[in-house]
């Protein structure tokens, strides 16, 4: 009743389409512009990826740091690493230029050295006043080397803050508002505004200003992002239109496949746009893998309707062909390809969830444009000409036919043992494997503001902000003498890890009040003792300025501080390491009956999120081998052809695996992805081959090796076309300048490759050897969905 169904389901679609042509264009048309006009909803992201659920205790960590002391991505820093800086007409220049951005509206407050204050006690007054360092601006050189003097030898507590006295090395913090922070209000203050201004100021002055800070990196990153997708596009139309053509030698083909696929996208951005999604460095490369896709969907369809009208020269009938004979199968393949990007749906990432829906109702979306456009168009275009068909009669395809079936015919044992080998030596790079949850690991290594990274990394020991909040769970805890000695122990831990920065708390303003008590001498630049902090203590309350330089460091009940430092990109075993060893020292030095620490920052939210990635990837891809399993049953109701099936779509997988760790690939949230992916599509190669197999057996008389060879030579011709377009195509990732990106499209690229040849020489090759296994229709039964029809005389669908 079911394969009656299918068979008439896809009767009175052939009618239907090849009856309603103008219809379907017209519905297409409106259908296209309707999307277009979502595309105004496209936003791109202005923050990094949350990998972590809205609820995972990692995330509601950090928003709790988030409520408790606001955004801490909003630090900009510009850096300067040059003798002649020290000189009276430039550095007073870069206090201009530091002075110059307070009257933004965006910047909450600048700090440069013109802005530092010496802290001084005022005996008189029982209080501390604040004195600059800097009245106006520096007028003599003299001035300047006391300056020089003073900073670099006689106040600690601001030493590697604004500058770092070894190198010489100064630097300005720019604080954004924090309401801004996450908005197009940052982009356009740090491209229209700020840049600008440095550009102009490293003319002026022939001095090499270095940029970094958050908000400056993620608003670069996300313009190369912007940027990138358009160079993707373009370039994945130009390699499969190239390909496809070398192929078919028809530019009216290539025209027309490229007309579809160029819907498709439009469609993708409109689905984008029609859901509200941002523009991620995951959903960018959904338009350009639409092409890929779309491509051997359009292959299949203009080889078939080539090959009928070479069979038999009727045009209606080949047409009807291609979608009662073509469209199950494609339909088939579509449904398992978009099922492997589906899985991503179930994951608890919003990102992850964003790219899955997406990526499966656009691949849907391309399929039904293919069965749409191509019948249709090909229904107003003349009968195809003899070099149209040329490609049907390739000596050197027909030569690499003929190689598959000699290699499947007489060599099995060296295919089975090449594929054993290659799974122990892949089993042997997988134990390699690293995971890695970096930030910036997959930054564009060859631009600017990466290298100012590395610059601040060596100068100031990183710019990724690691925070620890201490919960005194009481009011005016932190500015107990109990509180500061256990966080001065935690920071002396931090010192002493190379990866990470000079911490900044309140214990360093303390430890400042107490030199400041002793008028400067930076031998008392340490924690008061008991007594000593009552006197001291009083000085501060007298002192109208405390306020001000608490504000950042201890939240307005004086319950909350934090401890912030910032660290060096570091691979994910390392920050873990760092992790464990603060860890340690907190629950040694914090009772936890008297204080909560907890840590967090950006950087570690990411590498938390890193781990939570691979663990539901692992899940998902899992459950993407579990949904194409039943697709299969479904299809071909045999539990032996389910494992005949799966085994040559793993190995492909595997050998992936281990090539990333021979290689030194880590997994990360770009790479992770490679496995459902490349599963979901090479699958659709074992489908269209055991689908031509299963009527081959029925023609053939359930003769195995008839039907396997025929099999493969129907099907080859189309498998490697599909193959070599998806290999070229996702190569196009590889021109991306993040190394995610590029990792994403060369593992596909090599995946698909593999699962190529190992559906066209294991899958075969599994048939024949356990062909007493299967070879009766017991085992393999009639199929639920009649895949490809059986041939039989067609009704003119125009009478």
């Amino acid at each position: 009743m079911l394969k009656l169904f299918t068979k008439d389901f896809w009767d009175v679609t052939a009618r239907l389409i090849l009856r309603n042509k103008i219809a379907i264009l017209i519905v297409i048309a409106l259908a296209t512009f309707f999307l277009s006009q979502k595309w105004e909803n496209m936003r791109f992201t202005y923050t990094e990826a949350n990998l972590l659920p809205d609820d995972h205790e990692v995330n509601m960590i950090y928003n709790e740091f988030l409520n408790t002391f606001g955004e801490e991505g909003n630090l900009i820093v510009l850096g300067v690493k040059d003798t002649t800086v020290l000189t009276v007409e430039k550095f007073n220049a870069w206090n201009r230029l530091s002075d110059s951005f307070k009257v933004y509206p965006e910047v909450e407050t600048v700090i440069s050295i013109k802005d530092l204050q010496k802290l001084i006690k005022d005996s008189d007054n029982e209080k501390f006043i604040l004195q600059p360092f800097i009245k106006d601006s520096i007028s003599s050189q003299e001035e300047l080397k006391a300056l020089e003097n003073d900073l670099f030898n006689k106040y600690p507590f601001y030493d590697n803050f604004l500058f770092k006295a070894d190198s010489k090395t100064i630097r300005t913090a720019i604080y954004l508002k924090k309401d801004i922070v996450n908005t197009s209000v940052r982009k356009d203050f740090i491209v229209k505004s700020l840049i600008p201004s440095i550009e102009d100021f490293q003319t002026k002055h022939n001095l090499d200003v270095r940029i970094s800070g958050m908000p400056y990196i993620r608003t670069l990153n996300s313009q190369i992002i912007v940027d990138e997708i358009g160079w993707f596009v373009a370039a994945a139309l130009l390699v499969t239109s190239l390909i496809f053509f070398f192929f078919f030698r028809s530019f009216r083909a290539t025209f027309i496949s490229l007309i579809v696929v160029c819907i498709g996208v439009m469609w993708t951005l409109g689905i984008i746009g029609m859901l509200n999604y941002e523009i991620t460095v995951l959903t960018a490369l959904i338009p350009p893998l639409i092409i890929v896709i779309g491509i051997p969907n359009c292959i299949f369809l203009i080889n078939k309707y080539q090959h009928e009208v070479k069979l038999h020269g009727n045009k209606v009938k080949s047409l009807q062909r291609v979608i009662t004979k073509i469209g199950n199968a494609t339909l088939m393949t579509n449904v398992t390809t978009a099922s492997g990007f589906a899985t991503f749906i179930l994951t608890e990432s919003k990102l992850l969830k964003e790219f899955g829906i997406v990526a499966s109702l656009s691949i849907l979306a391309i399929f039904i444009l293919c069965l749409l456009i191509i019948p249709i168009i090909y229904t107003f275009l003349p009968f195809p000409k003899d070099r149209h068909l040329e490609h049907l009669n390739r000596r050197w395809i027909g030569g690499f036919v003929n190689w598959m079936e000699h290699m499947v015919k007489f060599k099995r044992i060296t295919i089975y043992t090449t594929a054993v080998a290659l799974l122990i030596v892949s089993m042997i790079g997988i134990n390699q494997i690293k995971i890695s949850g970096s930030l910036i690991e997959d930054m564009p290594t060859n631009t600017e503001f990466f290298r100012d990274i590395r610059f601040f990394e060596k100068e100031f020991n990183g710019i990724m902000p690691l925070e620890i909040m201490i919960d005194t769970k009481r009011k005016k805890g932190v500015m107990k003498l109990s509180t500061l000695k256990r966080m001065s122990e935690l920071e002396d831990v931090i010192l002493d890890i190379p990866e990470l920065s000079k911490p900044i708390s309140v214990v360093g303003l303390v430890k400042y009040s107490k030199q400041a008590y002793y008028n400067g001498n930076t031998k008392f630049y340490q924690l008061p003792t008991a007594q000593e902090n009552n006197f001291i203590l009083a000085y501060a309350k007298n002192s109208s300025s405390r306020v001000d330089l608490l504000n950042n460091l201890v939240d307005s009940t004086e319950q909350y501080a934090r401890i912030t430092t910032f660290m060096k990109d570091v691979g994910t075993d390392k920050m873990e390491r760092i992790q464990e060893d603060l860890q340690n020292k907190i629950n040694k030095v914090f009772p936890k009956e008297r204080y909560n620490v907890t840590m967090t920052g950006k950087a570690l939210v990411f590498q938390k999120g890193t781990k939570y990635l691979v663990k539901n990837l692992t899940i998902s891809l899992s459950l993407a081998i579990f949904l194409i399993s039943l697709f299969m049953a479904y299809m071909f109701r045999s539990g032996r052809m389910i494992i005949i099936s799966l085994i040559p779509n793993l190995l492909p997988l595997l050998v992936t695996a281990g090539l990333m760790g021979y290689l030194g690939v880590p997994i990360k949230p770009s790479t992770i992805l490679v496995f459902s992916i490349a599963f979901g599509i090479s699958v659709d190669d074992t489908i269209h081959f055991l689908a031509k197999y299963r009527q081959e057996l029925q023609t053939h008389n359930w003769k195995i090796k008839t039907s396997v060879y025929r099999a493969l030579r129907e099907t080859g011709i189309s498998m490697f076309y599909t193959s070599i377009v998806l290999f070229f195509g996702f190569s196009v990732f590889t021109i991306s300048s993040f190394g995610g990106t590029v990792a994403l499209g060369a593992l596909v690229s090599a995946t698909l490759l593999f699962a190529m040849l190992s559906n066209l020489l294991l899958l075969p090759s599994l048939l024949l050897s356990l062909e007493r296994s299967i070879a009766n229709k017991e085992v393999l039964k009639e199929p639920s969905i009649k895949i490809i029809p059986e041939e039989e005389e067609d009704e003119d669908l125009f009478e």
